[in-house]
């Protein structure tokens, strides 16, 4: 290859933000190298990874300047051609992805490569593909072995030679029966997936209504096609038995998963196996959406409204978007799935962009929890307390425990107590390096900052004024653990949080022991409120959510009626206990229409006051936002930039029916000791925010290299968290 003649490549590198470089760079190279083909080239004084990009088009006229003469380039250096190029459609998403979300292609496509391949040689590279190879190859003898044995059986008992041959007999999955809705929901999915370019289906359907059998078989489906699967999940630990289905499901079939967990050999052998072809099933997080796939024939995003399909560091795009852009790209069905769905996915619904599919009812014909509003004003009122466990609650816990039933405990706040505090000065355990309070986590005695993650000793007094009774305020689940078990002797209480599953397999662990009834009473975090299928709660409790009623981001009331109704689905799954299922909201508010709507399961008059709410305010999905972060030493040095950034905004002719807000700090303004402000932009047109921001970002970097004490500055796209 080395003999052919050279020529122009542009090839794309993983280029640092503050370099400016945002498209592929020109290298000189052998002409038969085809783009998608990742190369060692070399960059200043570094050799690194890059992925040879298309040819620009032949009408596109570039500036006499923009190119370097062939004599000036450098050539690249060694290709790693043992591997079938990166396709043309997985470059054309990248190129979508980079422009959409103001990042540098080559950042991108690096990015979302396994880290380990960008680290490999062409002969490292190939002994890698002999070792996956091996594998497959025992696989496949293991298989067809176990099959021959299958046979073998099955020709036994058929002969009445060996009845004892019926043990050897591999248990089939079984396949329950569909309701006629779900039915009527796979029809549809089969008529969408007829279509010359599929319309994303939206699969609306309540906690317990069988929306995995509809992915199951779905996934069946394309799999016979010949097809290749991708599972997209908010987070891998949060839904194992969706991971232990599919395995259980198509056993036998080659199921690999793609998440940050992995090691990085994990990651690049199972990410081979989706690029050769040889993964039939793909199921992964986020970044599993720039999986390369040759033959992907269907694409599934579960619980589709979840915040942790964006990305939120790095490019900030969002899976979910891009799932539904990929099945646009590749002509594909795509289902998005969720009991509470995005209202931006809703609103596409309303409009006839998606196809919506209803499932109304529980498998079983199980009804939805009843829910139960306590009102806390008729609590008695004492300083200091805002939350606590009503004795109704108890007594409703106490009952479940005598009836042998499991209950969840829903705070969505861990540690012991969010913050401690000196009545004498009025000292509180504030973080030195944040503007947030340290939380008190009494199991170790420690204060810890879930913002930077400083940790320090619990002082055995004050600090500020020697006050031996520091007391903790407020509740976190590990207060909230204690308090169960002092007021219910003798009951089993777990807790699951992010404290107590640092560990590897600690989770899985602690899931199991709720799935085999070692647990009376569970405590958690949003951890345990979404994607689990616990048969045996009846009683779910939600003791404090009145926080994000009224929080200033606009999403708030959303993301609360979505994980409360998530929450609230985890009890009476079990058809046999649904109509004595119940879900407790302790509250100040109880008259809130989030919460009216919420006792009557109306996720419809929901989305409907919400849409109309952002309608008035001209907010997403009726407007396109874009948040520009700027991180600094000192407030004025992050405040200048923006204001600087703004007034460069103003300057140029795009900016004209742009919404430009002042710069103002973040909700937590100082992390780890940098200064965060942030500006906002607002345009009733996607196409016009998107031009906008391409002029506008040669500007930031060319302020971003005047500005003295910037050490960071980001563009979000649609922000979730404003």
């Amino acid at each position: 290859m080395n003999e052919s003649p050279l020529r122009r490549l542009r090839v794309a590198v993983e280029a640092p933000q503050h370099s400016g470089l945002t498209g592929p760079l020109d290298y000189l190279g052998p002409q038969g190298l085809t783009p998608g083909t990742l190369v060692h080239v070399t960059l200043g004084r570094r050799d690194v990874m890059g992925l040879v990009w298309d040819d620009p088009p032949e009408d596109q006229d570039l500036p006499e300047d923009a190119q370097l003469p062939e004599s000036e380039l450098r050539p690249v250096g060694e290709a790693l051609d043992a591997l079938p190029p990166l396709s043309n459609r997985w470059r054309r998403l990248v190129e979508f992805a980079a422009g959409y979300y103001q990042r540098s292609v080559g950042e991108l496509a690096l990015a979302v490569l396994p880290p380990q391949l960008r680290d490999l040689d062409a002969k490292q590279l190939q002994a890698r593909l002999k070792k996956l190879d091996k594998a497959d190859a025992e696989a496949a003898k293991a298989a067809k072995a176990a099959k021959a044995a299958t046979a073998a059986a099955a020709a036994a008992i058929e002969a009445g030679s060996n009845p004892e041959a019926l043990e050897a007999l591999p248990s089939t999955p079984e396949r329950p029966a569909l309701t006629a809705q779900q039915q009527s929901a796979l029809d549809a999915l089969a008529e969408l997936a007829a279509r010359e370019v599929p319309q994303p289906a939206l699969l609306w359907g309540l906690t317990g209504s069988g929306k995995t059998e509809i992915y199951l078989r779905a996934a069946e489906a394309a799999l016979e096609r010949g097809e290749q699967v991708l599972v997209l999940v908010p987070e891998i630990n949060l839904t194992p038995q969706l991971e232990a289905r599919f395995a259980e499901r198509f056993a036998g079939r080659s199921i690999v998963s793609l998440h940050s967990a992995l090691t990085p050999a994990q990651r690049l052998r199972n990410w081979l196996a989706a690029h050769l072809g040889r993964a039939q099933l793909v199921l992964g997080t986020r970044l599993a959406v720039f999986a390369s796939m040759p033959r992907l024939g269907l694409i599934v995003v579960d619980e589709e409204h979840d915040p942790s399909y964006k990305q939120q560091d790095g490019a900030r795009y969002s899976a979910r978007d891009l799932a539904v852009y990929r099945g646009h790209l590749e002509k594909v069905p795509v289902v998005l799935g969720s009991a509470t769905p995005s209202l931006e996915s809703w609103q596409h619904a309303l409009a006839g962009r998606y196809r919506r599919i209803d499932l109304t009812e529980r498998i079983g014909g199980g009804a939805l929890p009843r829910v139960r509003l306590f009102d806390m004003n008729r609590l008695e009122r004492k300083k200091g307390v805002t939350t606590t466990l009503s004795v109704p609650l108890v007594d409703a816990l106490r009952k479940r425990l005598e009836r042998g039933e499991q209950s969840l405990v829903f705070l969505n706040r861990r540690g012991y107590a969010p913050v401690l505090h000196c009545d004498q000065c009025n000292w509180k355990s504030d973080c030195p390096h944040c503007s947030a309070h340290q939380v008190f986590h009494k199991e170790d005695r420690t204060l810890r900052c879930h913002h930077c993650g400083v940790t320090t000793r619990v002082p055995r007094a004050c600090p500020s004024c020697g006050n031996p009774d520091i007391a903790p305020l407020g509740r976190g689940t590990e207060r909230l653990e204690e308090q169960l078990a002092q007021a219910l002797p003798g009951a089993r209480v777990a807790r699951i949080d992010a404290d107590t599953t640092r560990l590897k397999g600690s989770l899985e662990t602690q899931l199991a022991a709720v799935h085999e009834g070692d647990v009376d009473i569970l405590v958690g975090t949003q951890m345990v409120a979404k994607g689990h299928d616990f048969r045996r709660i009846t009683l779910v409790a939600a003791v404090n959510p009145d926080g994000a009623l009224f929080s200033s981001d606009f999403r708030a009331p959303e993301r609360l009626f979505s994980l409360l109704m998530q929450a609230g689905g985890r009890a009476g799954r079990d058809a046999a206990q649904a109509a004595r299922s119940e879900m407790w909201i302790q509250t100040w508010y109880p008259e809130h229409a989030l919460y009216q709507s919420l006792q009557k399961h109306d996720y419809e008059a929901f989305a409907g006051s919400q849409l109309h709410e952002r309608m008035s305010a001209n907010l997403p999905p009726f407007a396109h936002l874009a948040l520009v972060r700027a991180e600094g030493r000192s407030v004025e040095a992050a405040r200048d930039f923006l204001v600087a950034a703004q007034e460069a905004a103003q300057a140029l002719p795009l900016s004209l029916g742009l919404l430009l807000y002042p710069p103002v700090p973040m909700a937590i303004a100082r992390v780890a000791d940098s200064e965060r402000f942030q500006m906002l932009i607002e345009a009733g047109s996607r196409a016009q925010l998107l031009r906008f921001l391409r002029a506008w970002l040669p500007e930031l970097h060319a302020l971003k290299r005047r500005q003295k004490g910037l050490t960071r500055w980001a563009v979000d796209v649609d922000p979730l968290a404003i």
